[in-house]
Order: structure tokens, then sequence, then C-alpha cells
């Protein structure tokens, strides 16, 4: 398994849809104004937020319970260009991108540094092999303070491995729950 430069990245990108849309270089200013970057870096992809947020909310006092989520424990939020996450609390959002993985590759997501040194973490699962949708970002505020999360700007870099072989299972094969997501998707028993 190796891990893929720019290079691949951008072919797979242009030539096979991997990413859509699909930015080659590294974008750091974007209408005269400084923004956290977002494109192609030299072994990954930094993917953008989409302004369409859920903000996890307590007004209904439910149990946070992945077997049986109760969508009434977030507050729908959008438009505005970012998104406020109240101290200790939490956010789900969506990429700008949509991706098609391919069979003989698997993804890693980390958050980037600007919000990390922020105290803001940022959450995605692997994208499996054949995998593909829009990829649902979780942003936890672990700060007294209220957060700040920019829709349209760089929040996690997405690393891609590829294998010498293809999987014999692949998501798409399984089945996978999540597979072709559009929209901020909660969790599926």
């Amino acid at each position: 398994m190796s891990i893929k430069s720019d290079k691949w990245i951008r072919r797979m990108a242009e030539q096979d849809g991997m990413i859509d849309p699909f930015e080659p270089n590294q974008i750091k200013i974007s209408d005269g104004q400084k923004i956290i970057s977002y494109g192609t870096s030299s072994y990954g992809y930094d993917i953008r937020c989409a302004d369409e947020f859920k903000v996890f909310t307590n007004i209904n006092s439910t149990i946070v319970d992945p077997k049986n989520f109760d969508p009434k424990s977030f507050v729908e939020v959008s438009g505005d260009g970012y998104c406020i996450i109240p101290p200790n609390s939490f956010a789900l959002a969506r990429t700008v991108e949509y991706f098609r993985i391919p069979r003989s590759v698997l993804t890693v997501c980390l958050g980037k540094s600007t919000y990390a040194r922020c105290g803001i973490i940022v959450n995605v699962t692997p994208f499996e092999p054949e995998w593909e949708g829009y990829v649902t970002l979780e942003f936890s505020n672990t700060t007294p303070l209220p957060a700040k999360i920019y829709a349209n700007e760089g929040v996690a870099q997405v690393l891609f491995f590829e294998s010498d072989e293809e999987c014999a299972v692949s998501y798409r094969d399984r089945d996978g729950k999540y597979m072709g997501q559009s929209g901020v998707t909660l969790p599926k028993p």
C-alpha cells in the first residue's frame, strides 16, 4: 500500500471523477481575502465544508443513541457562510466535494491544524473502497467558548492509499448504509 501524490490525485480526479468539484491547486485567497486553504496538496486533498450544518442541541433532553438517533437533537443552520458551535458541543456538516473512491483505494481524513489549534476537532471516518457520496463531517468544539466554522473553506485533509491489489469485498459490494449520501447524514443503525 502506498500514499498517493498530487499527480495521482489530479489524474484520478480529472480522468475518473474521483473528486467533484475538483481544485487542482491549493487555494489560500478567495475574492482578495485570506481563507483556510483547500484543494490539492503534496500528498492529499484539503476538503471544504458546505454551508449546511446541523448543530447539536439539548432542548429536547434526549439521549444520544447511535442505534436510535433522534433527529430533533439538531438544529439546522445554513446560508450564513459560517456556523457557530456552542461551547463543549458539536455540529455535523457535509463536504462541498462529492467523492467516488476507486476499488483499490482507502482514504484517511484528518482535521486541519488551523482548527485543531483553536480546540476544534474535525472527525471523519475513512472513505472505503468504492464508497461514493458527500462526506458527513463532525466538528467538536472542545473549548468553553463558542467556535466558528467557515463554509466553503478547508476543514480537513484526505490522504489516499492505494493497495497492490483490489479488495475482495468493497463498500459497494456489501451495500454499505452510507453509500451515495447526498446531505448531512445522521447515524443509521
